[in-house]
């Protein structure tokens, strides 16, 4: 008679789910996926929370294979020896592999005031409560974003949209991922929307207090209700469970995405740092770390040796308010180019992203094994081998 293994996922986002929705390929594989709240967050909707809107959240019998036991509980701490995962409740979960896919979550801003008068928005209990705080607040009152990445210039159009005075502090520059000609392009729709954008060494944020910004040039904004969007963390979760982790706390894996120190972990989604060359944390590259998450532990059960990741990317959807958006395109490598989709099309292709990502998990639960992806990254060879070669030469600068 076969024997059973069991199977643990931490994290029931987009690369969570995926991996737990493949692993049930397998008649003689159990499957648990932990996950803090009962419900699936569609996070890359989070900045329609601004305007009120519940589209982010999805019942998780629409996402998750009927197989999969799902437990409401946060994971306190991976006890890897004992191969178990602590919950924040009480109790433990067994496992015979672990699947590491915690997500990310806003970054200690690290500001004076930051963390007691701005208003992160990564979660959906942040986002929600960013709603309420907005909902209170007068139709007149200054708001602030302070970051310029995806998420800080999608949370801008949307707060102009419906009306709102916004300021969009970006620090350096707007949008530091765009190619320039495209960064022009999105900077006169955030114009056209009303949004006042501010750039340079003088547009970094050197405090908050409870009715203004203070910027780095000496000035102060006024601000009834300051958003923050600038930067990402992942949860400690790596760390507190004695596991190797990269200077952000992204568990350390080698490029089948299994733990550097245990083979029995392996890791996916932005939680996952594979070589210590981590990719872009972004749902785009979510779905498919968890596939391969999944993959992975499958092999290794049937005895076969996982395969290396490959993931590319095409570029980045950037929504600017309802009806606008750019498509910045990008190479596989993830490096953008001067080219971007505009107009109907980008709108159409943003609105088709969000029902996608979940007709994918949705697929997967239905007939698991089919998620492919199409973009592959040919240049990944070459930064390893480039990191495999200066290691040698740091090790010798340093002795």
């Amino acid at each position: 008679m076969a024997q059973n293994t069991e199977v643990v996922v931490i994290g029931g986002g987009y690369a969570g789910v995926m991996a737990a929705n493949r692993l049930t390929q397998r008649d003689d594989v159990t499957v648990t996926l932990i996950n803090p709240r009962p419900v699936f967050v569609h996070r890359i909707r989070l900045h329609q929370a601004v305007g009120g809107s519940q589209d982010m959240i999805v019942d998780y019998r629409e996402v998750l294979a009927e197989g999969v036991r799902l437990v409401v509980d946060t994971a306190a701490r991976i006890d890897a020896a004992e191969r178990s995962v602590v919950l924040a409740a009480g109790g433990t979960v067994g496992y015979d592999y672990l699947i590491y896919a915690v997500g990310s979550g806003s970054a200690d801003p690290g500001v004076p005031g930051a963390a007691e008068f701005a208003y992160p928005i990564a979660s959906l209990e942040e986002a929600q409560r960013l709603w309420s705080v907005l909902d209170a607040a007068p139709a007149t009152a200054a708001v602030t974003v302070v970051g310029a990445g995806a998420l800080g210039i999608e949370t801008a159009a949307e707060l102009a949209e419906a009306g709102r005075t916004v300021t969009l502090v970006c620090g350096e520059v707007l949008g530091p991922y765009l190619h320039p000609r495209v960064r022009r392009s999105i900077a006169k729709r955030l114009a056209k929307l009303g949004v006042t954008v501010l750039e340079g060494p003088d547009a970094r944020v050197t405090a908050v207090t409870r009715d203004a910004v203070r910027l780095g040039g000496g000035r102060e904004l006024p601000s009834g209700v300051t958003v923050w969007t600038a930067g990402f963390s992942v949860p400690d979760l790596a760390v507190r469970s004695g596991l190797s982790s990269d200077a952000l706390g992204r568990l350390l894996t080698d490029e089948t995405l299994t733990s550097v120190d245990d083979v029995r972990i392996v890791a996916a989604g932005d939680s996952a740092a594979p070589s210590d060359l981590p990719l872009r944390m972004s749902c785009q590259a979510a779905g498919p770390l968890g596939a391969h998450a999944a993959d992975t532990v499958l092999s290794r059960i049937a005895g076969e040796q996982p395969a290396s990741i490959d993931v590319g990317f095409f570029g980045l959807c950037v929504s600017l308010g309802r009806r606008a958006a750019t498509v910045q395109l990008a190479s596989k490598d993830d490096t953008a180019n001067r080219f971007s989709i505009r107009g109907r099309l980008a709108v159409k292709i943003k609105e088709s992203s969000y029902r996608g990502l979940l007709k994918h998990l949705a697929d997967e639960a239905r007939k698991p094994g089919s998620h492919t992806w199409p973009f592959k990254d040919d240049k990944r060879q070459q930064l390893l081998e480039a990191k495999r070669a200066e290691a040698p030469a740091t090790a010798e600068r340093a002795a």
